[in-house]
């Protein structure tokens, strides 16, 4: 893959076959000592003529600290000018995108507890998944038992941008790695305090334990610009899980995109998911 440094002037113009947002409302809980009833809101995107009798592979797109759901496509509008473009101009699949939150309501936003990462885990497998794919055209069919969602795991992406890299790691790739085959972590995996050598331990059994049981990882694209505060942990630890374990091999099923210059702000993140649509599902 042929990888840029710019967004082409291209994608930012605006485009007539537009996709639409929808607004997902579902029950959860905050799956702690709480165990509080919530009602949260996701954004979901639906590509240009979305069309109930097809299949969509489904890419749920996580924001970073303190911001929310509407982050990349209601915060930063010209996503959505991207999405469209690309689309149009088949430089990737059209895909059904979801944006949720990891956090558990407005004022959740503003806590400073990054167990909220690792605790999303239960949400997406319990209730998120099942509201996307039960009123969405995935290729689960609209049947989201567990067994089905498994099954069809290959048709599922996760990504995620600072704080949401790290849940990309956490929630999504540890701890659901049986219902997505695809992983995009920009910025970052266990931020400034974490333990590098835990972090390598970990991707590297998620693996083996992944291939025992049957899954493969597809592909996971880590993106970072090499002047984001999240850089120079995140290439650590990516470094030593590639030489650690046979079972990520670069150009093959694995890449860190680095982008010279780039910083840890939406401009950067908009290219990691730009060339992140280029690899997933394929």
């Amino acid at each position: 893959m042929d990888f840029i440094y710019e967004m082409p002037s291209k994608m930012l113009s605006e485009q007539p076959n537009k996709g639409r947002i929808e607004v997902l409302e579902y029950d959860s809980q905050t799956y702690d000592d709480e165990a509080r009833i919530l009602h949260k809101k996701a954004l979901v995107y639906l590509p240009c003529g979305y069309d109930e009798s097809k299949k969509y592979n489904i890419l749920y797109l996580l924001h970073g600290g303190a911001c929310n759901h509407n982050y990349w496509f209601k915060d930063f509008p010209e996503t959505v000018t991207i999405l469209d473009n690309m689309f149009a101009e088949k430089i990737c699949d059209p895909c059904i995108i979801v944006t949720p939150t990891f956090y558990h309501d407005e004022e959740d936003q503003h806590t400073h507890d990054e167990s909220r990462c690792e605790n999303f885990r239960y949400e997406i497998r319990k209730d998120l998944i099942p509201a996307v794919e039960g009123k969405y055209s995935g290729f689960s069919d609209k049947n989201v038992s567990e067994e089905n969602l498994i099954k069809t795991r290959d048709h599922r992406a996760f990504a995620g941008l600072s704080l949401g890299s790290m849940t990309t790691y956490r929630a999504a790739f540890y701890n659901n790695f049986d219902l997505f085959a695809w992983y995009g972590p920009f910025s970052g995996c266990c931020g400034p305090f974490g333990d590098h050598s835990v972090e390598v331990e970990r991707i590297c059994k998620t693996l083996a334990d992944g291939k025992a049981n049957g899954f493969d990882l597809k592909y996971m694209l880590c993106c970072n610009g090499d002047k984001d505060i999240a850089f120079e942990e995140h290439k650590d630890i990516m470094e030593k899980a590639v030489a650690k374990s046979d079972l990520l091999i670069q150009g093959q099923n694995y890449d860190f995109y680095i982008i010279p210059g780039g910083v840890h702000d939406i401009k950067a993140w908009q290219l990691h998911l730009y060339h992140a649509l280029q690899v997933f599902f394929k």
